[in-house]
Order: C-alpha cells, then sequence, then structure tokens
C-alpha cells in the first residue's frame, strides 16, 4: 500500500527534476516530471543539449508539437524523440519524461535493438506506444526505482542508472514492436534494413538525394527497398528522404538566419530556382513564404 502511494506521488508530483552527470565522460540523464516549461529547441537555445528524450503522457489527451507539426498526445502513450528534434508539449504537467545523450548510455555499442539507433530512435516516424494497465505498473515501478537512484549518490550511482536505463528502453521496445510490427514473421533482417535506411538517411540525406545510392550502400536493390517499406507503412524511400530535406529545411528557414541560398547549397541542391520549386511542392510554400509565415508554432509556446 505505502509503494502504490509513493508511485503515485512520484507521476503526480507537480514538479521534479533530477540529474545526474557523469564528468569523465560528459554523460548526462534526466529524470523531469511535473515541470511547467519542459520543451527541446535544438537549433537555439538547446543546440548543444543533445538529449534522446523518452516521453510519457499520464494525463489527458493533449497536443504535442514537433518541427511544427502538431500530433495529438493520448493518455498512457510513451512518445520516444530524437536528439535533433524541437518539441514542445500542450500541457507539461503531465508529462514524465526521461532524457540522456549518447556519452551516457551510447558510449559503447548495445545491443542494436535497444541502443540509441535502435528501434526507438530509428524508424523514421514518430511512434506513439499505447501502454495498457500491465506495462503502466511496469513503468510506474522503473519510475520509483529510478527516483530512488538519482537520490541515492554512491559509486556504483551511474552503473544502476545505466541499466536501469537500458530496462527501460527494453520494456518500451518489445511493447512498440508488438503494437507497430505484430507480424512475428517481419521480425527479421526486413526490419533491420528498413532501420538502416532510416539511419543512413539520417547520417547523409544533407549530399545524397537518390534510393540507388542507399540501395547500394545496403546491398539491395532499389525495388527490394520499396517492396519492404511496404511492409511498414505507406511511404516510399524516396519519400522518406525528401521528407527528411524538406524538416531540415524547415528548420535553418525558421530557426537559422542563412540565406536561401546557403540553405540550397547545404541540403545539397545546386539550383536555388530547383530548390525552391522542390520545397514549394512539397510545403506548398516558397522557402521565403514559409520563413515569414508568424503562424507556424515551431518556436514553442
Amino acid at each position: 500500500m505505502l509503494l502504490k502511494k509513493l508511485l503515485i506521488f512520484y507521476i503526480f508530483n507537480p514538479a521534479m527534476k533530477l540529474t545526474i552527470n557523469d564528468q569523465k565522460t560528459g554523460g548526462d540523464l534526466l529524470l523531469i516530471s511535473g515541470e511547467q516549461d519542459f520543451d527541446q529547441l535544438f537549433y537555439t537555445r538547446d543546440k548543444e543539449r543533445k538529449y534522446f528524450t523518452i516521453a510519457w503522457n499520464h494525463g489527458e489527451k493533449q497536443t504535442v508539437t514537433i518541427d511544427g507539426a502538431a500530433h495529438v498526445f493520448a493518455p498512457d502513450t510513451i512518445l520516444p524523440l530524437m536528439f535533433n528534434q524541437s518539441f514542445y508539449f500542450e500541457n507539461t504537467v503531465d508529462i514524465v519524461a526521461w532524457q540522456f545523450n549518447r556519452e551516457f548510455y551510447c558510449i559503447i555499442d548495445h545491443d542494436a535493438e535497444v541502443s540509441c539507433v535502435g528501434f526507438l530512435f530509428g524508424m523514421g516516424d514518430q511512434l506513439f506506444i499505447s501502454l495498457d494497465d500491465g506495462a503502466q505498473h511496469k513503468l510506474k515501478l522503473l519510475l520509483n526505482i529510478f527516483i530512488e537512484e538519482l537520490n541515492t549518490r554512491d559509486n556504483i550511482q551511474n552503473e544502476m542508472l545505466l541499466m536501469l536505463l537500458k530496462r527501460l528502453i527494453i520494456v518500451i521496445t518489445r511493447l512498440a514492436r508488438t503494437e507497430y510490427i505484430p507480424d512475428q514473421k517481419l521480425h527479421d533482417e526486413r526490419l533491420a534494413i528498413f532501420r538502416k535506411f532510416n539511419l543512413l538517411v539520417e547520417a547523409t540525406f544533407k549530399t545524397e538525394h537518390s534510393v540507388n545510392y542507399y540501395a547500394q550502400r545496403l546491398n539491395k536493390s532499389a525495388k527490394t527497398l520499396s517492396n519492404i517499406f511496404a511492409l511498414y507503412n505507406q511511404k516510399t524511400p524516396i519519400q522518406m528522404i525528401q521528407e527528411r530535406i524538406i524538416i531540415e529545411a524547415k528548420r535553418l528557414l525558421y530557426y537559422t538566419d542563412r540565406s536561401i541560398k546557403q540553405i540550397t547549397y547545404e541540403l545539397g541542391f545546386e539550383d536555388t530556382a530547383y530548390f525552391s520549386n522542390f520545397f514549394k511542392r512539397h510545403t506548398t510554400l516558397s522557402p521565403l513564404e514559409f520563413r515569414k509565415d508568424k503562424q507556424k508554432p515551431l518556436l514553442g509556446k
């Protein structure tokens, strides 16, 4: 009974921010709950804080805005977010979030399934992972232990927290796989290729825009890639590449003062007019129109 009361207190505590920093590696781990102004602005204020985020909405349905796009964040749902995404929540007091950088969790190579380039952070699209009663109970227990360990300063604190973080990611990864890939037959090499494609795009989309390039890097044909993508979502490989370019273009147009010409070259285009047409075809606005449009919610509240 006492444990149950403690868990409820920790989850609905109006404000809690616990942190640990490894001075040797520069690794950071943060546990945040009930904060009034919890958000991330990657291109401005937080450009040096490259934190992966696991956010848990334990309250009512709300809106989360990620890189300018609004999404429904349902109750009792987990949302993994990449370090280079800007986001803010409609109701931050209902959010519990774990944040960590690569130096804390990814300084060594973990199992590909649960690493910083694993299933949760390497699928390309946003994953909204529903929690049933059993999963909620499991996460509440983990949350309680995280809080205890973050408040216990000893010489094995880092190791304990690293183990807990890996456990958290394993639990959420299992839930995500069940929800997004229910067919066990797809839990094989094809999923690994799908994930590696997204990681390659993330690393090289500014210079490589063709599907053939990625197919060659993965030792697959372009047709094989298209068939694999058809198993997981409605987008094609070229759509994934182009969408990543557009997301970056929007960020650069809104968050920086780089000229259209500079952005054109930074994103691997040789001609400003071609880039402008490409951008307008995907957004209905020219780059200049997008930059002038003050209705975009990219800067948060």
